[in-house]
């Protein structure tokens, strides 16, 4: 992705107030001229702190209540070259082969040492402000980059913003300083490993798009404990411009089964758009307690994140109008049963809430099996054989190919868990599956 602006905009990052402002006065130095024979880092024998050579513009900016950025390393010498090149009459960088990659260079160098201010480009626009951020600094902490949006550091054309707010064509995004990870480069091993884990569990792929089978057990993203996840595995996919494929939704850790990844920023944009709209179709299976009476039917509540007893967070149920509650929608059918202790349910979610199925079926009083937040019927035991595991497979996805507009159309195996589970009770993953007549809104 491109990531930053033009070279001579990098002059006007800033630094918080306090900062020193040596690095700026060097470069003035450097483009009077004065410097010639002088060891690297002298300033034509000027004394530190002397005003700027006469007919020569000093190029320290100041932040407000403060003294000027201290540019250092790869980052001052881009400064220095944007400056000469301006009083030179050359182009500028960005109008030159291979600048762009110079300016990413210079502002990750820049990332622990200033402010910067980046401009949304055309396709970038309407992303999502914390997919941006993770897009334009991989190298920053995800929880960094959630904190100073949350705390106000960051603004988008001088107003806060939310994580979930969407950018537009344009728009100015200040970005305050920020803590770079201490992370160990990549070794040639690891990704060749990961890559051929990607490929063991890789459902479809083209330049494009990337549909995987995710097991059960692994997180499609990072958070606290947690090392091993899709969006990490992805690094080892990175292109040379360091970009690497974007996640277009999300499952949960223990839900098995079709994950869409885009390949390109074209598709990211493209996709996140269908699933916005409700045009990308999704079929779930699911093991439950008990057999619903009405063997096909219509789930929608409003749905609202509260934290229980322990302090952890989980969806209820909400009424409308209650705070942060949102609409959910879940068409449902009985595909097959097992007498009355426990039934197979196609499940087909119009909306896309947190935990939605899981609490939609526990609301209906057929919770998924396996299920250690949502499942609510006491003194019931789990049949012999049976893993207590979550029984929630992602089994089918049908989304517009982001390129050709047609559509695509993948479906998963059952985990290991679930086809233990489907043999023991003699459930044919070929029967007629009743949820493709369900509507689809």
């Amino acid at each position: 992705m491109d990531r930053m602006m033009a070279a001579g905009t990098r002059d006007k990052v800033r630094r918080a107030p306090g900062g020193p402002g040596k690095g700026a006065g060097k470069v003035a130095g450097k483009v009077a001229g004065k410097s010639a024979g002088k060891p690297p880092g002298k300033s034509a024998g000027k004394p530190p702190g002397k005003a700027p050579v006469k007919g020569h513009e000093d190029t320290r900016r100041q932040a407000p209540g403060g003294p000027a950025s201290k540019l250092s390393g790869p980052a001052s010498g881009n400064a220095a070259k944007a400056v000469a090149a301006k009083a030179s009459g050359e182009k500028p960088a960005a109008a030159r082969p291979g600048a762009r990659k110079a300016e990413k260079a210079a502002a990750q160098t820049v990332l622990q040492t200033g402010i910067q201010m980046l401009h949304v480009t055309g396709d970038e626009a309407d992303m999502r402000l914390d997919r941006f951020l993770t897009a334009r600094f991989p190298q920053v902490a995800f929880t960094h980059l959630q904190r100073i949006v949350r705390t106000g550091q960051l603004r988008v054309d001088g107003k806060r913003m939310k994580p979930n707010d969407r950018l537009q064509a344009g728009q100015n995004v200040r970005i305050p300083p920020l803590k770079l990870q201490d992370t160990v480069p990549r070794s040639a091993a690891r990704n060749t490993d990961d890559r051929a884990f990607l490929e063991s569990i890789t459902l479809y792929e083209d330049k494009d798009v990337l549909v995987i089978n995710k097991p059960a057990g692994l997180a499609v993203q990072g958070g606290s404990g947690t090392t091993r996840h899709v969006d990490g595995l992805l690094d080892c996919m990175r292109d040379k411009a360091g970009q690497k494929p974007r996640l277009v939704h999300r499952l949960d850790k223990e839900t098995a089964g079709c994950l869409v990844i885009a390949k390109t920023r074209f598709a990211a944009s493209v996709m996140a758009k269908s699933f916005r709209s409700r045009t990308t179709r999704k079929v779930y299976w699911a093991i439950c307690a008990g057999v619903p009476r009405v063997r096909q039917g219509r789930i929608s509540t409003y749905l609202a994140k509260m934290a229980d007893a322990e302090g952890e967070s989980r969806m209820v149920v909400a009424e409308h109008g209650d705070r942060g509650a949102d609409h959910a929608l879940t068409y449902y059918a009985v595909v097959d049963q097992s007498a009355q202790k426990l039934s197979w349910l196609s499940l087909k979610p119009v909306t896309g809430r947190t935990h939605q199925l899981r609490v939609h079926t526990a609301d209906i009083g057929h919770p998924i099996i396996g299920d250690d937040k949502y499942f609510n019927i006491e003194n019931w035991e789990l049949p012999g054989g049976i893993q207590n595991r979550l029984h929630l497979l992602a089994r089918r996805i049908v989304i517009a190919h982001p390129r050709t507009g047609r559509p695509l159309d993948v479906s998963a195996p059952l985990p290991p868990h679930m086809q233990q589970t489907f043999n023991l009770l003699g459930l044919d993953t070929e029967r007629y599956d009743p949820i493709i007549e369900a509507p689809e809104e």
